[in-house]
């Protein structure tokens, strides 16, 4: 007999649904459910484990397992016989991926998508959890069915250790995402630690933060450029100038950005942006092209004011739902791959590029774009494909003019014009898949993009556009009472939103009130504004914590969540505390009441354990600090605009625990040309924590490796004899350090002496339930110029 097709197949309980996602898998033999109180109840009846799948529709990794796994019939039985299975899709239900995320981070020190989690059916808490699994066992990886019948003996055969173990995770969970801290004092310290840790990491080769995969990340930008206009001398706008226009250059000439038709790719597999992950997201390019039209303003830049231009107009073209015949809010996302094909419609061959232009042209495109130079690209998961490119520049357009003798204009004309015929004819091949569902929140970060970006672009067609979309979201997404749904799709609105939703679209319609105030088409109060406040009102009834000030993620009234989280830290998309932070300073500046801002220095004394912790980790939030530092409003109780410079050694640890030492051999140095200088440095780990090795193994993804680095300038470079971490983990795939380790440390002169460099050492430290968000600190070492007056 053979096997069904997934269109023979019958529909499951996924088919119902409207997520672009679980419609996916509405034809597995997998028996679905949706997540919800009658899966939780069929688990509870049958006496049996939930299965949780976590994933979302452009994922290509959650595409990979379900066709080896969810739709192989012979593993579906298993799951149908030993669990209920539940699919979620991550970006409808991002409170149910928070948590399980967390809880797969706590078990494995990893997560990613698709999900895989097993919970126990009382209180819906995980007692395992990982990510993708293989139909079979392969490269140090469980197989799937492997999994199943080991997580369905351990529930039958060992259920109080099931449960005990359910219960220890959700407690870690519980101290990790929802755990009300202590007000404590934050000020220029904290922005000054923030901004040294991203001077530190910056990846002074190719610009960016860190190493491979690398992530966009335009919140540090974003921080980092306004660091530098309240910089406070020449020396310190310079470092930060460098850092900034380095990496906004690197990241727009590279692959992550759709060179072609414009657009940003999620992110970056290489420390160079010349492969990326295929998929396009739209917060992604809502925050970079506002991210890039500031960047436009401040530094007079039409390569920045094209950048922002096209990737809003790949918006406008590829991502704009047509509502009653006319554009109205944004879709989510297009797909990674075609046909099981990673970035298939993206990568050109120079034979594909001379098909399409004639030989003067097709030479010009292939020099430009690097095809002369060999294919870049090789499918890993289809080695027999022949190998081709993904179209990059060298360098800035300006700079590539000026090397063949051209002007900026001609050369840009020339180059728009082959790509729009590039264009066409990739438009004729097969399209990724999008994800046409419209989301609040993303939809108020596009909004706010376009608003902002129509003034500094001077083009009225962005703030027509932020204008649909509100009046899209105000029209089919927003109740009577104020109650904001989250998403949208195909005619029906659904899921009550989170405080994600509130405080993004709050922010967009704050964007567009003041986008159209400066135009003069609306005087001190506007539609935009007044929603936004009834918004807020909303926001505060339903999110506020009656007890301290601050917000919760979540409403009260969700029995399906085992914690309600209060998320403090930065992920793709800013915190909603951090955002909410913001809005109240945006509505004091635009009303100059002074609730606002009253309500605002609430919102960071319940951020400020967060930003001491990582100022880094809290950059939305650290850039709200900066915002209340210019206006001499952090003097209050609870905060401090400074503290002591002179500290004792800097420690990090956890709730009861010991802390982390670091020490230096020398107090000072002098660095000369030609005139090294050395000095030891000791790390001390106490019992029962670990830090992540300088080389982290394969494990190590996600995680902060121990580094040596100069912030707060440059000047001098810091090289360090890292020893070898001891094994790690269940695959032993991670390499950390315990106990006390010594370094050497060799500093050596090297470019321009800019700012006031200082010696910092980054680390994460972990226990065996939790790891600590990264730190920097920064050691008490005064650096000197040898030779310097």
């Amino acid at each position: 007999m053979s096997t069904p097709t997934t269109t023979e197949r019958r529909a499951n309980r996924l088919s119902k649904e409207t997520s672009p996602y679980l419609l996916q898998h509405a034809h597995n033999p997998v028996d679905w459910h949706p997540w919800g109180p009658e899966a939780f109840a069929l688990a509870r009846e049958r006496g049996v484990p939930i299965f949780l799948s976590i994933g979302y529709s452009t994922c290509y990794w959650c595409h990979v397992m379900e066709r080896e796994s969810f739709e192989s019939e012979a593993i579906a039985r298993l799951m149908n016989e030993k669990f209920v299975c539940v699919k979620v899709d991550r970006e409808e239900r991002p409170d149910v991926d928070d948590i399980y995320m967390a809880s797969t981070m706590i078990m494995t020190g990893r997560g990613g998508w698709p999900m895989s989690c097993f919970l126990e059916p009382a209180r819906l808490r995980p007692f395992w959890c990982g990510t993708y699994f293989p139909p079979e066992a392969r490269q140090g990886m469980h197989g799937f069915p492997q999994v199943l019948d080991a997580m369905s003996r351990a529930w039958a055969e060992q259920r109080e250790q099931v449960n005990e173990q359910a219960e220890a995770v959700a407690r870690a969970v519980r101290e990790q995402l929802a755990t009300r801290q202590t007000p404590t004092p934050v000020g220029h310290a904290e922005v000054e630690q923030a901004v040294g840790a991203l001077l530190t990491s910056l990846d002074r080769t190719n610009g960016g933060f860190g190493g491979a995969p690398k992530f966009p990340q335009p919140v540090f930008l974003d921080l980092l450029a306004s660091a530098r206009a309240r910089a406070g001398d020449e020396e310190t706008r310079a470092a930060l100038d460098h850092a900034l226009r380095f990496t906004l250059d690197r990241m727009a000439i590279g692959g992550m950005r759709d060179q072609v038709a414009g657009g940003f790719h999620r992110y970056s597999v290489d420390a160079f942006w010349t492969i990326p992950h295929f998929e396009k997201m739209l917060y992604d390019n809502a925050q970079l092209a506002a991210t890039y039209a500031r960047a436009a303003e401040q530094y007079d830049d039409s390569y920045y004011r094209r950048v922002a231009r096209e990737t809003l107009d790949y918006v406008l073209r590829e991502m704009t739902l047509e509502h009653e015949g006319q554009p109205a809010a944004f879709f989510s996302a297009q797909d990674a791959e075609v046909d099981g094909r990673e970035g298939l419609n993206y990568l050109w061959t120079p034979a594909e590029v001379r098909e399409v232009l004639d030989e003067a042209d097709a030479d010009f495109i292939i020099e430009i774009y690097g095809l002369g130079q060999g294919p870049n690209f090789q499918d890993p998961h289809h080695p027999d494909q022949p190998p081709s490119s993904v179209l990059r520049l060298a360098d800035r357009p300006d700079r590539l003019a000026e090397a063949r003798g051209l002007t900026s204009e001609a050369f840009n004309l020339r180059l728009a014009r082959l790509n729009s015929k590039l264009y066409e004819a990739r438009s004729r091949r097969k399209q990724p898949r999008r994800d046409d569902k419209v989301l609040a929140s993303w939809n108020g970060l596009m909004i706010a993009a376009l608003a902002e970006a129509s003034r500094v672009l001077n083009d009225r067609r962005y703030l027509d556009a932020a204008s649909n979309a509100a009046g899209f979201i105000l029209s089919n997404m927003v109740l009577d009472d104020a109650t904001l749904l989250r998403s949208w799709r195909a005619g029906k609105a659904r899921t009550t939103g989170f405080l994600e939703d509130y405080a993004l679209v709050i922010k967009g319609l704050v964007s567009l009130h003041r986008a159209r105030l400066a135009l003069g088409e609306v005087k001190a109060r506007s539609k935009q504004l007044d929603t936004a406040l009834r918004l807020l009102d909303r926001a505060r009834a339903l999110f506020g914590d009656v007890d301290a000030p601050g917000f919760f993620d979540t409403r009260a009234d969700q029995p399906d969540l085992f914690v309600r989280t209060r998320t403090t830290h930065d992920g793709a998309l800013p915190s909603g505390s951090s955002v909410m932070l913001h809005n109240l300073i945006d509505l004091y500046e635009i009303t100059q009441e002074g609730t606002y801002l009253e309500q605002a220095i609430d919102a960071l004394r319940a951020l400020s354990p967060a930003i001491k912790a990582s100022p880094i980790g809290t950059s939305c939030a650290t850039l709200g600090l900066l915002r209340l530092l210019a206006k001499d409003v952090a003097a209050f109780d609870g905060m401090s605009q400074e503290r002591s410079a002179k500290a004792p050694p800097a420690k990090q640890a956890p709730a009861g625990g010991e802390s982390v030492e670091v020490y230096a051999s020398e107090d000072r140095l002098q660095v000369g040309q030609g005139k090294p200088a050395e000095l030891r440095v000791r790390v001390t780990v106490p019992e029962g924590q670990h830090i992540l090795a300088a080389d982290p193994g394969p494990g190590g993804g996600g995680l902060m490796p121990m580094r040596l680095g100069i912030v707060g300038g440059s000047g001098v470079f810091a090289y360090a004899d890292y020893p070898a971490g001891a094994p790690y983990g269940q695959r032993q795939e991670l390499r950390v350090y315990k106990g006390a380790i010594e370094l050497r440390v060799a500093l050596e002169r090297q470019g321009p002496w800019i700012g006031r460099p200082r010696l910092a050492v980054q680390f994460q430290a972990c226990t065996e339930r939790e790891c600590l968000p990264p730190k920097v600190v920064e050691l008490g070492v005064e650096l000197v110029e040898r030779g310097a007056r």
